[in-house]
């Protein structure tokens, strides 16, 4: 590594190759999160016998919330939409796990 001549680019040196360790850094944290983020998915996935595309998640969680809103409106006393909630919920999960 040659000395630079001039302060001004030895300080660009410093600043860019601390520019470049948090770049690093940060693509390295964020490869580990999207690792970890396909793994759960993929478990998740193969767990309930779906495929593990976007929309057969995205399905899952509005079944799951289907159901939530039919148990708080059985919780509410309003058993029939709580029924009709469950029973569209239960339908659209049953439709999706193999």
């Amino acid at each position: 590594m040659q000395l630079a001549s001039n302060p001004f680019e030895w300080l660009g040196e410093v600043l860019g190759s601390i520019v470049r360790i948090i770049i690093d850094s940060l693509a390295w944290i964020f490869d580990v999160l999207s690792g970890a983020s396909a793994a759960f998915i993929n478990g998740f996935a193969r767990t309930l016998g779906v495929d593990s595309s976007w929309l057969s998640i995205a399905a899952v969680i509005l079944g799951l919330l289907l159901i939530y809103t039919g148990v708080r409106a059985l919780i509410r006393k309003h058993f029939i939409a709580g029924v009709l909630w469950l029973l569209l919920g239960l339908w659209l999960l049953s439709a999706l796990v193999r």
